[in-house]
């Protein structure tokens, strides 16, 4: 796996721009020297590599396309939330502005399809199909997002199925586009991006749980930061869903609080979700949807020792014991 990793580096940090003009394409090099895990440039070799493609690096221009297009998103994400800091660093807009970061989000989208075109003319209409799904999928689920910032309360139906298209289907759209290039069948393809999907609900479940319990030296992000600003998580939803009466003036008085008018914002709110379990309730579903993945990855009938390498990252990405 780890030369599959080294390949998706290398290739990214190799990847020419041109340097004029510049407020286009220095922050398009900026947001991409970022770094990153890579994870899903990662899951679409690993998924051709999986079903034995003849040459990996054919992979390779589809694996950089699902990067550059999850590139794009975060820049413009950023924008929507007014995020000074992406990975420690200034965000785009804020290091130049919000017209940069539009059009240099723009940009990395075009290099997207750009990467895509670069791969075999005979896949290009299946990949493009499975791109172009998700990557709508993705806007849905952005939208959805914004969407409940403002909604008093929504179903955690309505959040699983927000979770599954703003994160999710990049993880299995970028397995399908592997399998595509390996010639896997319509059912295998269909098996992997399932997996995917699971797995990308688990990790999103789990994002949550770290939030609120994570520890500060390797969550990466402020430890309580979704609730400060009353973020709807998995642990929000799942409270107000099950509160009872005798609790629902507390945590409205928490939600119409900030930290400056009430310092006990964060830990009052994690009394409430160990009162109603909440913790547990997510480490169970989450457990669930890791379940269903690995059932699905299960059905693909290929040997065990091809699906190692997926096998070991995806429980690197969920911290469970191998």
């Amino acid at each position: 796996m780890q030369h599959l990793q080294k390949l998706i580096f290398d290739s990214i940090e190799n990847s020419q721009f041109p340097n004029q003009p510049a407020n286009l394409y220095d922050p398009i090099r900026y947001f991409l020297s970022l770094g990153g895990k890579r994870i899903r440039p990662t899951l679409t070799l690993l998924a051709a590599d999986m079903f034995d493609i003849r040459e990996i690096t054919d992979a390779l221009p589809a694996a950089k396309s699902i990067e550059y297009f999850h590139n794009f998103s975060l820049v413009h994400d950023d924008v929507m939330d007014q995020a000074p800091l992406r990975r420690g660093k200034q965000t785009v807009h804020e290091k130049w502005n919000l017209s940069v970061a539009i059009l240099s989000g723009d940009g990395l989208l075009v290099k997207a399809y750009d990467e895509l075109a670069n791969c075999n003319p005979g896949y290009i209409a299946n990949l493009l199909k499975t791109f172009n799904r998700v990557a709508m999928q993705v806007c849905e689920g952005q939208q959805m997002d914004m969407d409940y910032e403002h909604a008093d309360s929504i179903s955690m139906e309505d959040y699983i199925e927000m979770i599954r298209l703003k994160t999710s289907v990049l993880l299995g759209g970028a397995l399908q586009m592997g399998a595509i290039l390996a010639d896997a069948s319509l059912h295998d393809q269909k098996l992997i991006y399932e997996f995917g999907e699971y797995i990308g609900i688990a990790f999103q479940l789990q994002d949550d749980v770290l939030d609120a319990y994570g520890n500060p030296e390797t969550f990466g992000k402020q430890v309580g930061g979704d609730i400060l600003i009353n973020k709807k998580t998995y642990l929000l939803v799942k409270l107000m869903e099950i509160l009872k009466e005798e609790d629902r003036n507390s945590l409205q008085n928490l939600l119409d609080s900030t930290l400056s008018d009430n310092p006990d914002k964060l830990k009052d709110m994690l009394i409430l979700y160990q009162k109603y379990n909440i913790k547990s309730l997510a480490d169970q579903l989450k457990e669930s949807y890791t379940q269903l993945a690995f059932e699905r990855l299960s059905a693909i009938d290929i040997p065990n020792d091809k699906k190692k390498a997926l096998i070991t990252l995806s429980n690197q990405l969920l911290i469970r014991e191998q």
